[in-house]
């Protein structure tokens, strides 16, 4: 594989801590890594540590700077809604081409391994005409799909399988990122998704530091060791 998409079936359900963990395992095995993460709203350049840019370069050891931001994060709005009504408050548009483009070259300049984080969920808008399914059916490059653990995920999981299935996209894994304070247990939630795909990896939000003695990384599954 050179490159992965990381789309998800919803915002906050973990995309970015899965990427970053992700990154962290790759680098673990001495892959050498890139990531970006063309499209963000909600951003803020005075927290840029916390911000979805800053958590990808701090995972790839790399200065989170707003020169670094700009080289991973081309198209940022403030306003934390879809890219489409982000940019419109700006009085800006987002051109899909152009992230397709944007994308396709980072993956002909990457080291080794490429990690494209997407944004929102599978059909999230990124114009009046186009989500970022478009885009993902654009790069047709092997899927991973983001899922949280909170109750009715499940039903959102499937449905968003169901778009990537139908656009014959290629999902390597379904990767249930713990919601904190869910009142469904992570197994559980596991043990659903996987009558209906395979496979699904649960991650608790503590895995995956990769310490001497610690059990294996989850993501082993994608990976190997």
């Amino acid at each position: 594989m050179t490159a992965i998409f990381i789309t998800a079936t919803g915002t906050d359900v973990g995309k970015t801590y899965v990427a970053a963990s992700l990154i962290r395992h790759l680098r673990q095995m001495g892959r050498l890594v890139d990531a970006i993460k063309p499209v963000v709203s909600g951003f803020d350049p005075a927290h840029l540590a916390l911000s979805d840019p800053g958590v990808l370069l701090h995972a790839l050891g790399l200065p989170v700077t707003l020169p670094e931001v700009d080289r991973i994060s081309p198209w940022r709005f403030a306003a934390p809604l879809s890219p489409d009504i982000a940019a419109e408050r700006e009085g800006r548009s987002i051109d899909v081409d152009s992230v397709v483009t944007f994308c396709r070259t980072a993956i002909d300049q990457r080291r080794d391994i490429l990690l494209i984080e997407g944004i929102g969920g599978v059909m999230v808008p990124l114009d009046a005409e186009r989500t970022i399914l478009d885009v993902m059916m654009a790069l047709h490059v092997p899927l991973i799909l983001v899922a949280g653990s909170y109750l009715g995920t499940i039903s959102h999981t499937l449905t968003a399988l169901d778009a990537l299935y139908q656009r014959e996209l290629k999902v390597l894994a379904v990767i249930v990122s713990e919601t904190p304070g869910s009142s469904v247990p992570l197994d559980d939630t596991v043990a659903s998704i996987g009558r209906f795909a395979a496979p699904v990896i649960a991650l608790p939000r503590q895995s995956g530091s990769g310490k001497p003695g610690e059990p294996a990384s989850p993501l082993d599954r994608i990976f190997g060791p």
